[in-house]
């Protein structure tokens, strides 16, 4: 098979990484890719949101799958144009991408099909939304409506941080479009985890389950990221958790999008809360996430290649994906002045070194060549990930990694997956 990532992040490297094993690969292909992808994949000078220009290539290059990486290309119709190309793509049609790309919507979807899910009001006019603040009280949750860019959510403890996100994100601007509408919501409390489910619009296979640290520093301190470190498997879902939220919120609204006409293929990610009275859905993304993906994937001991075709021709309904044993850390490594004003430029050494260690993987996002030497080119630059027969052991093997990394441009947190390593 001739296959076409779509992406430039550590997701994507990740992706593009297990799909190279396929041995039913032929050729691998990544637009617009990184340096790092470019170990695994040939690039392509294509963005992920040029469309019309990545169905043109999937057309002249004969590609047998495009395995979409974000959601955006997703929520614009990158499947629809696929579909229309005669090509399989592994990600939802652009109806169905509304459960990432409107929050609002995915409300819509719970309501409908039963699935437990914070309390929330929706609004398009600022002053309204602060009476309602103000109304409520605090601790709630203000959430852009649209796609942000894991930027559009802020967790309130007191009325005027929610009065004040609601001001930056529809009369400041702060997130454009994204936040002419909000919702407001209420907190909910439990173990936060990421559950993904790949799915071909009837049937879900689960795809894992991971959690992330979305806080820049240690101790969940700092402003929120799109991901500072992931473990898998997500150390707080049981078995039987898992199996409540397949039964109480994937396959229910599964089952709610094919009703309308919009059946979901692809990956579905389910941000949960395990709440006391069992788990509850945050807001579902259509694609992997990142960082949970580059800890995810280095456990699947099935063909991800085949999995993905299989989940494009519907036919999922025996299918079962195989695991290693263990567990799984993932660290990322910022850029210094992450998320507000990261550092661009700084070069980075030792990836060679690293990746050496016992169990460790290295996937790049934010970097670029510069004269041959590889710098940063983004906030989240690496994602440094490393499989053990236990979180401890993954833990001190991916630490051992990054600390073989030279980059005193950048840093890490030291408590993924528990209290903080050296």
């Amino acid at each position: 098979m001739r296959v076409l990532v779509v992406g430039s992040g550590g997701r994507e490297h990740a992706l593009a990484w297990a799909l190279a094993a396929s041995p039913l690969l032929t050729k691998l292909w990544c637009a617009p890719g990184n340096p790092g992808i470019a170990s695994v994949a040939e690039t392509v000078p294509i963005g992920a949101l040029d469309i019309s220009a990545l169905v043109a290539f999937a057309r002249a290059n004969a590609i047998d799958l495009v395995v979409p990486g974000p959601e955006a290309p997703l929520v614009a119709g990158l499947a629809d144009a696929c579909a229309e190309a005669g090509i399989a793509c592994a990600g939802p049609t652009a109806a169905a991408a509304r459960l990432e790309g409107e929050k609002s919507f995915t409300k819509e979807i719970a309501t409908a099909a039963g699935i437990p899910t914070a309390r929330y009001a929706c609004f398009d006019d600022a002053a309204s939304a602060r009476a309602y603040c103000r109304r409520h009280g605090a601790p709630l949750v203000v959430k852009a409506d649209g796609l942000a860019a894991g930027k559009g959510v802020v967790v309130a403890e007191t009325v005027a941080e929610a009065e004040a996100a609601v001001s930056a994100f529809m009369e400041e601007g702060r997130l454009g479009a994204a936040g002419s509408v909000v919702l407001i919501e209420e907190r909910l409390s439990g173990p936060e985890v990421s559950l993904f489910a790949l799915c071909d619009g009837e049937h879900a296979v689960p795809l894992g389950a991971a959690t992330d640290h979305k806080r820049a520093h240690e101790g969940d301190r700092g402003p929120n990221t799109g991901g500072m470190g992931a473990v898998a498997p997500a150390p707080a879902l049981t078995p039987a958790l898992a199996e409540a939220a397949f039964a109480r919120i994937v396959r229910p609204a599964l089952a709610e999008m094919a009703r309308r006409g919009t059946p979901f293929r692809g990956i579905l990610f389910a941000g949960l809360m395990l709440t006391p009275d069992g788990p509850k859905l945050i807001e579902f993304n259509v694609r992997f996430g990142d960082p949970e993906c580059q800890s995810l994937l280095p456990l699947l001991s099935s063909d991800l290649l085949a999995a993905l075709f299989a989940a494009c021709d519907g036919e999922l309904g025996d299918f079962d994906l195989r695991w290693h044993p263990g567990a799984s850390v993932a660290v990322v490594l910022a850029a210094r002045g992450y998320p507000e004003a990261p550092e661009t430029g700084t070069e980075i050494r030792g990836l060679d070194r690293a990746a050496a260690l016992p169990g460790a993987r290295i996937f790049q996002s934010g970097t670029r060549l510069a004269d041959g030497k590889l710098v940063a080119a983004g906030g989240r630059v690496l994602t440094v990930t490393a499989r053990g027969a236990d979180l401890e052991e993954a833990r001190a093997r991916a630490y051992a990694a990054a600390r073989a990394i030279d980059w005193p441009g950048g840093f890490y947190r030291r408590d993924i997956g528990g209290p903080p390593l050296l």
